[in-house]
């Protein structure tokens, strides 16, 4: 519900909470699945809001970053992916110099491909798209349509990691299924909140709660 009203958020909260009810080998896949469902229902409740004309070129990114990251992901240092993910969204929404010179720069292609390339082994890539969807769009609801368009390619991409487990997976499918059910749910009643809300207010809580999140990597990482 908090992602279909912010376009993101839920997922966070749901990974804290986890661990206390599965056990460490099924909070990934189980986690991926819930935000798989949460976010192609929330692009589906509000389908006439995604900019579809952004899809081809995410797509491709997307593409080929899974295929390259997995090729070399056992040489990948990813500790401080999340600190250059989070300096570089703190200094697009915040420093007008920064934002206009790295705009020619900012390709749906590029995106898709560090979105879903990068997500493989790190999980807070989201952001980087919502960041440049709030600069780009004025309304809020093709701003959280497009971007869970851009999500459910990512967690997409996921899917072969979780067949790793499938057997793990169908030992606790009830839970799954009510994993999958709520996140619908949420999905629609947020979405229903979000259409109802001040345009201008949801975006700017939008911009902070990105900030906030951005700053918290920035800490994490260097801590």
């Amino acid at each position: 519900m908090i992602a279909g009203v912010f376009g993101f958020g839920g997922g966070m909260l749901l990974i804290a909470i986890l661990p206390a009810f599965l056990s460490p080998s099924l909070i990934i896949p189980a986690h991926g699945i819930a935000q798989l469902a949460s976010n192609s229902s929330r692009m589906l409740f509000s389908l006439n809001y995604v900019k579809w004309k952004l899809l081809p070129k995410f797509l491709i990114g997307s593409i080929v970053g899974s295929l390259l990251v997995v090729s070399v992901l056992s040489y990948i240092p990813v500790d401080y992916i999340p600190l250059a993910i989070g300096v570089y969204i703190l200094l697009n929404l915040w420093n007008s110099t920064f934002s206009t010179a790295v705009s020619k720069y900012e390709s749906y292609y590029l995106l898709g491909f560090l979105q879903t390339g990068l997500g493989l082994v790190v999980g807070a890539t989201g952001p980087l798209v919502l960041a440049v969807l709030t600069k780009q769009l004025k309304c809020k609801d093709e701003i959280i349509a497009t971007s869970s368009m851009f999500m459910s390619i990512s967690h997409l991409a996921k899917i072969p990691v979780y067949l790793t487990v499938t057997t793990s997976l169908f030992s606790n499918m009830a839970l799954i299924i009510y994993m999958i059910l709520g996140a619908v749910l949420g999905s629609f009643v947020g979405t229903k909140l979000r259409l109802a809300a001040n345009n201008g207010k949801i975006i700017n809580a939008i911009k902070w709660l990105v900030t906030l999140l951005a700053i918290r990597m920035v800490v994490l990482a260097i801590l």
